[in-house]
């Protein structure tokens, strides 16, 4: 193979031009920007609108969050912007914003959820 026929070691993403998509829940939406549909990990823009709720779901493998903007919360704690939380696998939780956020999420597994 040369250089012309193999494929890019990086993919760069312009992430202005990636479109926002509503999910299942109210007020909570997502830009993907990297996914791997064989294993289900992926990277996600997730904004949340005040008073946005994501049900009882568990965390198949770890989970990743970094909070851009505003704050993310569930029993056990508040993210706020600047602030990382990661979940171990097998977690199981609701979480809500009480001011909207924007965070940055890296799952290696796709959520179960159980609403």
């Amino acid at each position: 193979m040369n250089a012309e026929t193999m494929p890019a070691d990086s993919t760069y993403v312009d992430v202005a031009t990636v479109p926002w998509s509503k999910t299942r829940f109210p007020g909570i939406e997502t830009k993907m920007l990297m996914e791997d549909k064989a294993t289900g990990m992926s990277t996600q823009l997730m904004r949340w609108a005040p008073g946005a709720r994501l049900p009882n779901h568990e965390h198949v493998a770890i989970e990743q969050t970094y909070v851009i903007q505003g704050s993310l919360a569930d029993h056990a704690g508040v993210a706020r912007a600047g602030q990382y939380v990661w979940r171990r696998a097998g977690s199981r939780h609701d979480a809500w914003t009480d001011e909207g956020c924007l965070v940055l999420a890296v799952f290696l597994k796709p959520n179960t959820f159980f609403d």
